[in-house]
């Protein structure tokens, strides 16, 4: 799967670290985006290599990828000052690992915007395949000057 254009205009990941390919839908205080996992994926060479597993730290960052997504659309339309943060994962809570992710799943990520206080955001995501979940977790991001 080609890595859809926008995705790279609006956060700062680059492969072989960026998790996110495409954006499927958005809204103001939501996101759902998908990743294809590569079955070639240089980490199945050692993460279990006679039964090959997507890391749940990568699950995870697949899903703040989602979540900063979601929230450089709501720093553009902020006021300049703002406009200049970028969103950097302060805390996770309740990380949950449900299903295992394989090579060749596409997995779909979800993140909704709980609240946001001062420049604190906290959200809320899941990563699912097949309709499924995978992994859910809380996190909290700070806007910091880029």
């Amino acid at each position: 799967m080609l890595i859809d254009k926008s995705i790279k205009d609006l956060i700062p990941h680059r492969p072989p670290f960026l998790w996110v390919d495409e954006i499927i839908e958005r809204s103001d205080d939501s996101i759902v985006a998908e990743k294809l996992i590569p079955e070639d994926l240089d980490v199945f060479k050692g993460h279990y290599p006679e039964h090959p597993l997507m890391p749940g730290v990568l699950i995870c960052e697949a899903i703040f990828q989602t979540g900063a997504l979601l929230l450089s659309n709501l720093l553009h339309n902020k006021p300049a000052e703002l406009g200049q943060k970028i969103p950097v994962l302060t805390k996770i809570t309740g990380a949950r690992f449900k299903r295992q992710v394989r090579p060749g799943d596409t997995v779909r990520m979800s993140v909704k915007l709980v609240e946001t206080v001062s420049s604190v955001c906290l959200l809320k995501g899941t990563a699912s395949v097949n309709g499924k979940v995978a992994v859910k977790t809380e996190f909290s991001c700070a806007l910091v000057s880029a």
